[in-house]
Order: C-alpha cells, then structure tokens, then sequence
C-alpha cells in the first residue's frame, strides 16, 4: 500500500471532523489510519486535549479487535456511532452501545470475498495434505520413502458451513464450482436459501465431511465446536475455522486431533493469539495460519472505503453503510 499523508492530530484544526481514534498500538501507523487522517481529525486518548475534547466527541473509529466497554463509552458522554473496522464484534459491547442509544458498525462485506477465497484454499490443503506434502518434499523425503500418501479429494464432499453471512454465501458459491453437497447452520433459516438448513450444530457436523467455520463470535457460539460436535463430524472429518478462535474447545480439538477423533483441521484463528498449541506444529493433518484470510490490498482497500463511507454518512446525517441491527 502506498505512503500516505501522515497529518497528526491538530486541536486547532476545526476544519475537519473530528474522530476519536481507538485502536491497539500495533496499529497506530496502520495504513488506513493513515487514510482517514486526510479526512477526518483523529484525537487519540494520549493526546493533552483528550480530557477537554471527549466530551465532544461524536464517532469513536475502532481500528482492529480493539475492546469497547462500558468503561469507554463512560468516557464519551456524546457518543452516537462506533464505526467498526472488523466483520466480528465480540471486542465491543454491542448491548451496552445499543442501550444508550449509540449505532456501531463493521466491516460489511470488505473481507468477504478474499476470507472465502481463503477457506476454500485451507480446505483443499487440508484434504489433500498440500502443506505437508510441501514439507515431504522440502525434507528430502520423496527420495528416501518414495511418493507420499494418498490424500483426499474436495469435489463432492457434504460441507457444512456453519455461519451463512456475507462471508458464508461467498464460500457457498465458491463450492458449488467443486460441486459439493452444501449445507449450512445459523441463527435461523434464511428466507430464500435452497441449501439444507440444520437447526443443530450436531446435526450439521454428522451429516458433513467438513465444517467451515464463519459465524459471529458470541456468548452463545463460544466454544460451538466442542468435543461433542467433533465425535459427530467423525473420524475422517475435516474443520476449517476462518472466524475466530474460540468458535472451538481448542484443548478438546488438540485432543481430538492426537487420538484420531477427527481427520484434521485448517485453522486461521485461535484461541489465545497469537499463542498456538505446541502440539499441533508436528500433525500433518493440520494447517495452520496467523490469522490471515483478509489480509490483501485489495480487502484494506475495500474497508478503507467502507469506514470512510460510514464516518461521511454518520456527519451527512445520511444512513449508515454497514450498521449493525438486532436481531
């Protein structure tokens, strides 16, 4: 991504509006806050003028998975909006913002494409052993031991997708191209979806060869994928996780995967990140990735776009691009 302006927060500058800017540390010189500083007058929490200034402050940018608690929003007596610059929301208390009448938005679809794109890719690595056969051949073993094991095929193969939004519909369509049996589960059926809706996770994973995770992490869906759905999904099946990492039991996965219980697992988010256990590093039959599905150009492109099309019409007065509503 190019080198843009770097314009720091300026107390004096009325001319533009003015954002609080929240986010982790590591993303203090983030390219797309450096976007939005040419657009809108970021105050951070350090800055000398934050005590005078918060009050004040109408829109609260959220940079990355960056908590949002009731603590903060004390803080903010005029908040109205939190702009969102992720898909999931489980860093921000939703409830708490809704309760005082304060909107919050995400992503939208900015990742969608290239997070489905990225599972497809993790599922056919882990059925047909790519990175490990990468490994086998890297490690001189095609000389020694002669041709790697057989491996399995994606075409065909039941997939249960657990999470049917902007991202789930955008891997649906891509496995219709390898002409799998698509199934899915979320909160609800979705009207005018012709995929085989299951109510229950369990029985989604027993009539799936593979689970592709991509639904919202929250109190209800943490730990979904437990020892239980595992022992329905089967020996010989396969979980992907593009959502987030306590979607699953990790300790019950890595059990699960050391005895067999299922056939293996492609996995982008954890549970502690960026700590991954040990013992997953030596299987085989595991892919692992740092949390990585939505990082390209073009996706910070897209959610540039979106952020500043949120924040232009949050002072336009205009409805929001991707605001958050009940269910």
């Amino acid at each position: 991504m190019e080198a843009f302006s770097q314009e720091l927060y300026n107390p004096n500058n009325i001319e533009l509006p003015l954002v609080l800017h929240h986010y982790d540390p590591k993303y203090k010189d983030h390219p797309i806050s450096q976007l939005i500083r040419a657009r809108f007058c970021l105050l951070e929490v350090s800055d000398p003028s934050f005590p005078t200034l918060s009050c004040s402050v109408r829109v609260l940018l959220c940079i990355g998975i960056t908590a949002v608690t009731s603590e903060t929003l004390d803080q903010l007596p005029s908040l109205e909006c939190v702009v969102g610059s992720s898909v999931g929301v489980n860093h921000i208390d939703v409830a708490e913002c809704w309760g005082r009448g304060i909107k919050v938005t995400t992503a939208g679809d900015a990742f969608s494409e290239d997070v489905a794109d990225y599972a497809i890719g993790l599922l056919i690595d882990v059925l047909r052993r790519m990175s490990s056969a990468d490994r086998f051949l890297r490690d001189g073993l095609w000389t020694s031991k002669g041709n790697y094991p057989l491996a399995s095929k994606l075409s065909g193969k039941r997939v249960g997708i657990v999470g049917l939004g902007s991202i789930g519909f955008e891997i649906a369509k891509r496995l219709q191209a390898f002409g799998c049996v698509i199934t899915y589960n979320s909160r609800k059926k979705k009207a005018h979806v012709t995929f085989p809706y299951y109510e229950t996770i369990h029985d989604l994973a027993r009539n799936s060869d593979a689970l592709i995770l991509c639904c919202t992490l929250t109190n209800e869906t943490h730990h979904l994928i437990n020892k239980d759905v595992m022992t329905s999904l089967g020996k010989t099946g396969v979980i992907v996780n593009v959502g987030r990492g306590p979607l699953i039991d990790e300790k019950e996965l890595v059990q699960c995967l050391l005895q067999g219980e299922i056939g293996g697992a492609a996995l982008d988010v954890f549970e502690n990140e960026p700590h991954v256990p040990e013992e997953l590093f030596a299987l085989d039959n595991v892919v692992l990735s740092p949390h990585n599905a939505m990082t390209t150009p073009e996706s910070f492109s897209a959610l540039v776009s979106v952020i500043i099309g949120n924040l232009d019409a949050f002072f336009a007065n205009q409805p929001l691009l991707s605001e958050m509503k009940p269910i």
